[in-house]
């Protein structure tokens, strides 16, 4: 486990993310079914069946908001962190530094620990030289990666 989906797990978002591995083809999916297969947790249910948007046929916008409050909740990443910091004994400044950030999560805020997050996250090499800029880099890129694996992450972090 990378130590970024260290961090996904402190936060409560779970899943192993392999930031450090190169996306699948989405077009070459294991286990794929052929386009004319039904799987039985493809079919609709009699209640379903009147709800349903019909194949081909785009879904109203009320529909997509109501499916997709019905899956799993987002978490809200600075307010999770908020409540950490309220319990935490010493005043940490997550929202902007990646060591108080690791703190809070009770991670190892070392510079060592720091290079191999930023090399996990693919951070540019002349940035890994000055550990000022490497930071600041990698305090944004968490930020953004957290809010693209399902967090939600106000744009002011994220920059």
């Amino acid at each position: 486990m990378g130590l970024f989906d260290t961090i996904k797990e402190k936060l409560g978002m779970g899943g192993v993310s392999n930031e450090a591995h190169k996306p699948l083809d989405p077009n070459h999916t294991p286990n794929q079914h052929a386009p004319d297969t039904v799987v039985d947790s493809e079919r609709p249910t009699a209640a379903h069946n009147a709800t349903t948007t019909p194949p081909g046929v785009a879904p109203s916008p009320e529909g997509v908001a109501h499916s997709a409050g019905s899956s799993t909740s987002a978490v809200d990443v600075p307010a999770k962190l908020d409540a950490m910091a309220a319990n935490h004994p010493e005043p940490l400044n997550w929202r902007t530094s990646i060591v108080d950030l690791l703190k809070l999560l009770g991670l190892d805020s070392s510079l060592e620990s720091r290079k191999e997050l930023a090399t996990e996250l693919g951070c540019p090499q002349d940035k890994m030289g000055d550990s000022a800029q490497m930071n600041s880099w990698l305090h944004r890129t968490v930020m953004h990666k957290l809010a693209e694996h399902g967090g939600t992450v106000p744009p002011e972090l994220r920059t």
